[in-house]
């Protein structure tokens, strides 16, 4: 590394992560809309459940650029997904909301990961923009 600027390697390595957590982000928005409007919704014509999503509505903005605070906070409801996601995986009598239930799940620690990542990556870089 050089003094104050980040290495090459760090600078893609936070691109990746950063491209990486929009997709899992703007995925997992999308999974809870159709799952619980259309493909498997717990009432026929809808449920209610699909309001599950307005949380991660104010992190996109903040992802989209590459706040480092806003990564944070998402660090930390994410994890309301991944118990989501697991229990109906194991719980919900429903098969395509079984398998729901997995992405999600899947979705949510992608996110984590991606999160993570682009943290470690230096997101103070990005917090300056």
């Amino acid at each position: 590394m050089n003094g104050s600027r980040p290495s090459s390697s760090a600078v893609f390595w936070q691109h990746v992560w950063h491209r990486g957590a929009v997709f899992c982000l703007l995925a997992l928005i999308l999974l809870g809309l159709v799952w619980e409007m259309w493909v498997a919704p717990l009432h026929p014509g809808g449920s209610l459940l699909v309001l599950k999503v307005l949380p991660l509505l104010p992190a996109v903005p903040g992802v989209l650029r590459g706040r480092a605070a806003t990564f944070r906070w998402l660090s930390l409801l994410l994890w309301f997904y991944a118990a989501e996601g697991i229990t109906r995986a194991l719980t919900d009598p429903n098969a395509a909301s079984r398998g729901l239930g997995w992405i999600e799940l899947l979705l949510a620690l992608l996110l984590f990961v991606c999160v993570a990542g682009f943290l470690r990556a230096g997101a103070a870089r990005h917090a300056e923009r």
